[in-house]
């Protein structure tokens, strides 16, 4: 269908603005995309250095893992694959031609370089599966971060079974080891305050950000929070916050109005920031620019938000105690 990434580059211009108002509509477009380029890109590493040589999973993690995307992300990406190390090389290839592929078709690069490019995010699935036990015992701080970037993760193309082996994996080992699950928890802690004692949004007041309302810290961060380390704690391997939401409302009735407002939090904010022009503005908004009725649904949703996080802390505290 597509010859070049740059072809793809300009569908997705034609198209996005077209799903740019349904969540759903836009992340199986998000996904088409991807796919995509990744084709594209599997083909000219194999026009160079032949057909993959083993079975692998070509996963997304982050927003794209969770099937969050709004219109503009950055990438978070691995490769698994089923064989010798001796095949990570190839691998590798790939993985670089799927950054710089994505790149041209508006995916920015990502900062943390959680890429297939990067020999971290890029292993035979035995290896890798031993690094995330290691990051488990472990348990600093920068090994659980990773841990967690690479729980909110699903397979596009590929074997899902070889991911799948990793998550319970990790599962057994969180079993065996009392206390983890809080220090999981411990590294997610920070919950930016969105809203003041007067009952008002709480914007940045100072630096380049000043006068903006962080979406992503104050509402966004405690929701995924809260349903991955529950989904954990419930050996449940689904990526997506609905999806959790919907494995974990019948142990917990209680998530369905939480489920409610994360479903209209991801509306609201893909209204209030359709007109987004980069990765950089997707994520915080202009108090100054809300409407009276916008304010009040945001202040809403900080506040549910940080009672479904506090809610999960709990659950955590006193199931592990």
């Amino acid at each position: 269908m597509f010859k070049t990434y740059e072809e793809i580059r300009v569908w997705r211009e034609e198209m996005i603005e077209s799903v740019s108002d349904d969540h759903l509509q836009l992340n199986t477009f998000h996904d088409q995309l991807i796919h995509h380029t990744f084709h594209l890109a599997k083909e000219k590493v194999e026009r160079e250095q032949g057909e993959p040589p083993a079975p692998f999973a070509f996963f997304l993690m982050g927003s794209a893992g969770r099937y969050e995307q709004s219109l503009w992300s950055d990438q978070d990406h691995g490769i698994l694959f089923d064989g010798d190390e001796k095949h990570q090389d190839y691998y590798l290839s790939l993985g670089e031609e799927i950054r710089d592929g994505m790149a041209i078709v508006g995916y920015e690069r990502c900062e943390g370089n959680v890429m297939a490019s990067n020999p971290l995010w890029c292993q035979p699935v035995d290896v890798f599966t031993r690094q995330i036990s290691e990051w488990l015992r472990e348990a600093e701080w920068q090994s659980l971060r990773h841990f967690l970037i690479f729980f909110d993760s699903r397979v596009l193309v590929g074997e899902s079974e070889l991911l799948l082996k990793v998550k319970e994996t990790s599962f057994a080992v969180i079993d065996e080891e009392p206390g983890l699950l809080a220090r999981l928890m411990d590294n997610v802690n920070y919950v930016k305050k969105g809203v003041g004692v007067f009952g008002q949004l709480l914007p940045d007041y100072s630096g380049e950000k000043k006068g903006h309302f962080n979406l992503k810290q104050t509402v966004y961060f405690p929701y995924i929070n809260a349903l991955r380390i529950l989904s954990l704690f419930q050996h449940v391997t689904n990526s997506s916050t609905l999806s959790r939401f919907e494995a974990l409302r019948s142990l917990y009735p209680s998530l369905s109005e939480y489920e409610n407002g994360f479903r209209q939090f991801l509306q609201q904010r893909l209204e209030l920031k359709k007109d987004a022009e980069d990765y950089q503005q997707v994520h915080v908004i202009k108090v100054e620019q809300l409407s009276k009725e916008e304010k009040q649904q945001l202040k809403k949703q900080v506040k549910s938000a940080q009672k479904l996080y506090q809610m999960a802390k709990n659950i955590i505290k006193e199931g592990r105690t």
